[in-house]
């Protein structure tokens, strides 16, 4: 299961204190081939899926930041699964 947790705090008082915590965890297949985390040329810190060439947790230069989690629905649905 993927995870993302976040806190944002507001305003902060001093330097040892932090205004946002992310937390994440990226459940896929082990033998998966991934980059570690780097700047990208676009300007993203984000590790990279080498296999589909995106990233499933990445952040801007500027503060945004964006998140994927996977979502498998029982294959016991009976639905016909579709992929992109």
């Amino acid at each position: 299961m993927c995870l993302i947790v976040f806190s944002a705090l507001g305003d902060i008082k001093n330097d040892t204190e932090y205004s946002f915590i992310l937390l994440a965890n990226r459940d896929e297949y082990y033998d998966r081939p991934t980059e570690s985390i780097h700047w990208w040329k676009e300007g993203y810190l984000a590790g990279r899926d080498l296999r589909a060439g995106g990233t499933w947790l990445g952040v801007s230069e500027d503060g945004r930041f964006a998140a994927v989690t996977n979502y498998r629905e029982d294959p016991s649905s009976g639905r016909v699964q579709e992929g992109i």
